[in-house]
């Protein structure tokens, strides 16, 4: 049986580090993780940590040329079964309903014929807003699937909705995906 692989893309939010747990539950399982950061999720967590816990180079730079010196983002996309995106603020899903693929995790998720799965995290204010629920309507429309947010404490300090949804869950909808 193939290995599967996923593509695990992490934005800038204080929720990255909960991918750490979830690169752990995919490993465990048998799946291939290789992890795509934005420039803003370099704020939040080091490859360092996440090449340790996934075993694979992570992939940081779109112009990065790959082993193959085919185009990184459509050989990333290639290999994927799945793209998870966790955690997903409000600019990468943004940034996917308006067609903007400006870094290496955009340019992946449009190159890729993958299912995407999206764990939004981020402030209650910025989730509620209506252009961010609007981007989720389209995306949802258009056959991305998402995981949460739920109700939790917020990097803030509030309790409410927009805190990442648990990473068991996360992983639950990534297995359902991948059948």
């Amino acid at each position: 049986m193939k290995t599967k692989n996923i593509i695990l893309g992490l934005t800038g939010s204080i929720a990255a580090y909960k991918a750490c747990e979830l690169i752990n539950l995919f490993r465990k399982d048998g799946f291939c993780v290789t992890c795509l950061l934005t420039k803003e999720a370099k704020e939040f967590i080091t490859s360092l940590t996440l090449e340790t816990l996934s075993g694979n180079k992570v992939v940081e730079d779109m112009f990065a040329l790959p082993e193959n010196r085919t185009p990184l983002h459509t050989s990333l996309a290639e290999k994927a079964d799945i793209i998870v995106i966790c955690p997903a603020t409000a600019n990468i899903i943004g940034k996917l309903a308006s067609g903007i693929c400006d870094d290496i995790l955009s340019c992946t998720v449009f190159s890729a014929k993958a299912p995407v799965l999206i764990a939004p995290a981020m402030n209650d204010c910025m989730y509620n807003h209506k252009i961010v629920q609007k981007n989720i309507s389209i995306l949802k429309e258009l056959g991305y699937k998402f995981a949460g947010p739920i109700k939790g404490r917020l990097a803030c300090g509030h309790t409410a909705i927009g805190h990442l949804a648990d990473t068991a869950t996360i992983f639950k909808e990534s297995k359902k995906l991948l059948r």
